[in-house]
């Protein structure tokens, strides 16, 4: 098993993904993230000797999925754009989510 994550480790990972987290979600994050890498140990723990590794988890079953096909949604598009919050066109329009402030 490898060594319990500290709330720097906590930290910095919410740094990376650009997230805020409060002192309350560092705690509950830190506990939740701890018992995920315990069950991972758990399972790196059990032995898998003789154990074919699978390509597929329905290997030699059937496949339950249907063929693709196109068929009209009933919706009207200007019904849909009417609901965003702003369109230009046939295009919703967002909030940019990337910014040029940390370019290289």
């Amino acid at each position: 098993m490898s060594e319990p994550l500290s709330p720097a480790d906590i930290e910095h990972v919410a740094e990376l993904a650009r997230l805020v987290v409060s002192a309350e979600e560092k705690e509950q994050l830190l506990g939740q993230l701890n018992d995920i890498l315990d069950f991972v140990g758990q399972l790196q723990a059990v032995d898998t000797v003789g154990v074919e590794p699978l390509s597929h988890p329905t290997l030699g079953r059937p496949n339950p999925t249907q063929p693709d096909q196109a068929t009209p949604s009933g919706l009207v598009l200007e019904e849909l754009l009417s609901e965003a919050p702003d369109y230009d066109g046939r295009q919703v329009k967002v909030k940019a989510v990337f910014t040029d402030t940390e370019a290289a």
